[in-house]
């Protein structure tokens, strides 16, 4: 028989881990930037100015202090409040006008921004996850920040699924060629793929057995990260900007988020019964 209390602790490992997986994943990137000496797309698609180069350091050091900050606890609500507004200021001012501008109608273009998008809800996803700072003035309002914000960090991954899974059907023959050689029946696993994401983002948006839906979604990434990025990423390690590593650290945080939010979405508390309403007993 499991104990509350040995429950408790499976879950907090699976919280640490995620916690992990997201914070690896941001050190990943962040050193991507300097290996190429160039903004990686996920996270800056653009920048106004030619000598970009010092910026691409800048951005890769903030992820890398972000990473490590988060693995050993220093400050990392705050640091997860901060990096969550970058990444939404990356979407709003970068990666959306450079869209409008060039991309406006093509939905594949689109999918570094709801990347960028779901880095943004995870970091307060993983704030909320953690235990307060003690009170200070600074402290203080960047918990009052991060505790209105955390409530909305689902959407971000909840929403890029969906649209990433619809995407398995407006591309299957692109996606069916990112399914490995050695497994039968590219086509089905394409849209297999498509529908899981779409019925795992709309059981975590809409709270339908949402904690199953995030914990299916994390299970399937990682499975992904494993059979597909990581063997794509060692047979392609310097194309497009490390495109295929991005995709390897990607995979690692997302899936990290999706068991954090498959240990603490709330769950939906059965119905008093009328027999219990009408003797005045509290559920």
């Amino acid at each position: 028989m499991v104990t509350t209390e040995s429950a408790l602790s499976t879950a907090n490992r699976v919280v640490f881990a995620g916690r992990m997986f997201f914070a690896i994943g941001l050190i990943g990137i962040g050193v991507q930037h300097f290996i190429f000496a160039d903004f990686i797309p996920v996270m800056v698609p653009w920048w106004p100015s030619h000598e970009h180069v010092i910026w691409a350091y800048i951005v890769g050091a903030i992820l890398i202090t972000g990473g490590l900050l988060i693995i050993f606890q220093k400050n990392p609500r705050t640091i997860l409040t901060l990096l969550g507004i970058l990444f939404l200021l990356s979407v709003v001012l970068l990666h959306i006008p450079s869209n409008i501008r060039n991309n406006l109608l093509s939905p594949g273009a689109w999918t570094n921004a709801f990347k960028e998008l779901v880095f943004f809800g995870s970091a307060f996803v993983i704030a909320g996850s953690l235990p307060k700072a003690k009170s200070n003035v600074e402290s203080s309002f960047m918990n009052l920040l991060t505790d209105k914000i955390v409530p909305f960090g689902k959407f971000p991954l909840g929403l890029t699924v969906i649209v990433f899974g619809v995407d398995h059907f407006l591309y299957p023959g692109f996606v069916a060629t990112l399914v490995p050689s050695w497994i039968p029946g590219p086509m089905f696993w394409t849209y297999f793929a498509g529908i899981a994401l779409i019925a795992a983002g709309v059981g975590i948006v809409f709270n339908i057995k949402a904690r199953l839906a995030a914990t299916l979604l994390g299970v399937m990434i990682f499975i992904w990260l494993i059979v597909l990025h990581i063997p794509r990423a060692i047979a392609d390690p310097s194309g497009g900007l490390g495109n295929e590593w991005t995709s390897v650290f990607e995979a690692l945080a997302f899936s990290g988020i999706a068991f954090i939010l498959g240990q603490t979405l709330p769950k939906k508390l059965p119905h008093p019964s009328p027999l219990l309403k009408r003797e005045g007993v509290n559920s």
